[in-house]
């Protein structure tokens, strides 16, 4: 893969993660589940996490595309075949059931494991699990993207899937940082309920910038978060950073803020602009 992944088709590049269910549970020995666990255990006043703990708690309100995604998480957790679902499209992400079938004449096999991410979920006590690799290489397929021989190996597909992973998890940080703002009234700190792409429509933000000269962003996200019973939007811009960091993964420029949709966001980014400024 070349040293930034704005070369690459616009499938390739658009970051999207998916869910983890409610439904199945990793295993009690991995430790990186024990470990996540530990350390992040909400307070159980938690309005969101009581209401997964709920048995009144309607389990459709989870993404149905991932009923048994922790079958594919790596820990030592054994990747199986994929059951036939049906062909819906999940209103949290706008995706259908994962497809972990190698494709037609596809030229290598890759890999079906899926790596748990430090993403909440909201309305659940599970975390939002990313996409395999075979995942990922049909969801490029389903948008139009067609491979050749010259245009990408098995070790491509393996870092894209690590620089998709990095940018979720570098956004997730940013959202956290404006979410400290509200720290006193969530003190369980937020979690994610949906995300979509809007790659092609620009931010007014974005458009201002390059007025002035600046690149556009090759994508957009917006990620819809609980805020202890509040749904708060952030709007998320990537800027192509040049060299891709071999060790951490990251190449994105994020431009990561609180959209415009209430008196709260806008007082919010008001403080940050001035704190920004006067430092």
């Amino acid at each position: 893969m070349g040293a930034s992944t704005s070369k690459l088709p616009e499938s390739v590049q658009a970051a999207s993660a998916t869910a983890a269910p409610e439904a199945a549970s990793p295993p009690l020995e991995c430790p990186m589940h024990q470990a996540k666990k530990e350390a992040a255990s909400p307070p159980s006043d938690c309005p969101m996490h009581q209401a997964a703990a709920s048995p009144t708690s309607a389990s459709s309100s989870l993404p149905k595309h991932q009923e048994r995604a922790y079958e594919y998480v790596q820990c030592p957790m054994k990747g199986g075949t994929n059951s036939k679902t049906e062909d819906d499209i999940d209103p949290s992400n706008m995706m259908p059931p994962p497809n972990q079938q190698p494709a037609p004449d596809q030229p290598f096999p890759l890999s079906v494991n899926r790596e748990e991410s430090h993403i909440p979920m909201a309305n659940s006590e599970k975390y939002w699990v990313y996409p395999s690799e075979q995942m990922f290489w049909n969801a490029m397929l389903r948008k139009g993207w067609r491979w050749r021989n010259e245009d990408i190996s098995s070790k491509d597909m393996t870092n894209i899937i690590n620089i998709h992973n990095s940018n979720n998890e570098q956004a997730w940080q940013e959202i956290l940082k404006w979410e400290a703002l509200h720290a006193k009234e969530c003190p369980c700190g937020p979690a994610l309920i949906r995300f979509g792409g809007k790659a092609k429509e620009y931010s007014p933000r974005a458009r201002i910038r390059s007025w002035m000269g600046y690149e556009l962003p090759f994508d957009r996200h917006d990620w819809i978060v609980n805020r202890c019973g509040k749904e708060v939007r952030y709007v998320i811009d990537y800027y192509d950073g040049g060299e891709v960091d071999k060790t951490t993964y990251k190449f994105t420029i994020l431009d990561v803020r609180p959209a415009f949709d209430s008196l709260t966001a806008v007082w919010d980014r008001m403080k940050v602009a001035w704190w920004r400024w006067t430092s």
